[in-house]
């Protein structure tokens, strides 16, 4: 199993650089930011420097959106870092949350995802596209690789991510949520043809390495209100008692609304709707023990990465965790 770490690009940026290359040095070999430029700061210009400050690690949003950003942007961005570092970034691209509601749009449609997922990787990797009526391609680009990793929680999604991604993101660690997903995503590849091994399963979500189990679980509810917004927009389009588990919907029906001001942040007032028991089986708490024994279940479910979100007041002890007790007996 590979492991990453998602981070927010908060000020100073110099900050965020050094966990990353602090990450790699105990093990990690992905580094993920929030994209969401007006809530924090341009991923893109930090990426540079993290790339520049480590050594090996892969890079990439967790994630995108194809509704900020012109696709022959982003294309471009991806494949000027490739260039300067040796193809180390990764695209990981939504249907967009924070990004698009702080701006007043509303999350894209899932064809457009596709039709960016399509554009973006192809002319990252200098091939032509039609960009609305007008062929387009990068012509300084040689040898470059972009893979395209799709997050999703709902069955049209999950289907999307199995016909056209290189990787299926789920923002959860509860294994019952996992094998529905994962499961779903297989099915959808095998559907269109495509070898369903060929498609990297990563799990992202908080780990939290400790004792104090009630600390822990006020650090990281605000990670259940996250998942709630997209959760929110599935009970909507296909009710409580559609094909979504019910492990996934249940717990919002408390929900009142959300203030994104406090978005992904450690007591988020937006996240008391989330009982402690989401929190248990959606984040990776506890001892050390307890974090291999739920990473060690996911990797027999077919997730090939685990990405650590870090939003909590103990992240360097968790990042030394994680490289002396944990990723060793995941290997």
């Amino acid at each position: 199993m590979d492991f990453g770490v998602v981070l927010q690009t908060d000020p100073p940026a110099r900050e965020v650089i050094r966990l990353m290359k602090a990450a790699e040095d105990c093990g990690f070999g992905y580094g993920w930011t929030f994209d969401s430029v007006v809530l924090w700061q341009e991923p893109f210009v930090i990426y540079s420097q993290i790339l520049a400050a480590t050594s090996a690690m892969t890079v990439g949003p967790m994630v995108t959106s194809p509704g900020t950003r012109d696709w022959s942007v982003l294309a471009s961005l991806f494949a000027t870092l490739n260039d300067m570092f040796g193809n180390r970034t990764v695209c990981g691209i939504g249907r967009g949350d924070s990004a698009h509601r702080v701006i007043g749009k509303r999350p894209s449609t899932l064809a457009t995802v596709r039709d960016a997922m399509h554009a973006i990787k192809e002319l990252a990797e200098g091939r032509e596209v039609v960009l609305g009526d007008t062929p387009a391609r990068i012509p300084w680009v040689r040898g470059g690789r972009l893979e395209m990793w799709m997050a999703g929680y709902g069955p049209k999604a999950l289907q999307l991510a199995g016909e056209h991604a290189d990787g299926f993101i789920l923002q959860c660690a509860d294994p019952a949520i996992a094998e529905w997903t994962i499961g779903s995503v297989r099915e959808a590849a095998r559907a269109a043809g495509r070898d369903p091994a060929g498609i990297t399963m990563c799990v992202a979500a908080p780990a939290y390495v400790g004792d104090d189990l009630p600390h822990q679980r006020d650090q990281l509810r605000w990670f259940g209100g996250m998942v709630g917004n997209h959760v929110a927009d599935l009970v909507a389009r296909y009710g409580e008692s559609g094909p979504v588990p019910h492990e996934l919907t249940d717990y919002i029906r408390e929900r009142q609304g959300y203030d994104y001001a406090h978005h992904g942040k450690a007591g988020n007032p937006s996240t008391d709707f989330v009982p402690d028991e989401i929190v248990d089986r959606f984040c990776l708490t506890g001892p050390a023990g307890a974090h291999v024994a739920r990473l060690q279940e996911l990797a027999a479910l077919g997730v090939d990465q685990f990405a650590v979100y870090l939003m909590h007041d103990q992240r360097e002890q968790t990042l030394h965790a994680y490289g002396e007790q944990i990723i060793g007996k995941l290997g």
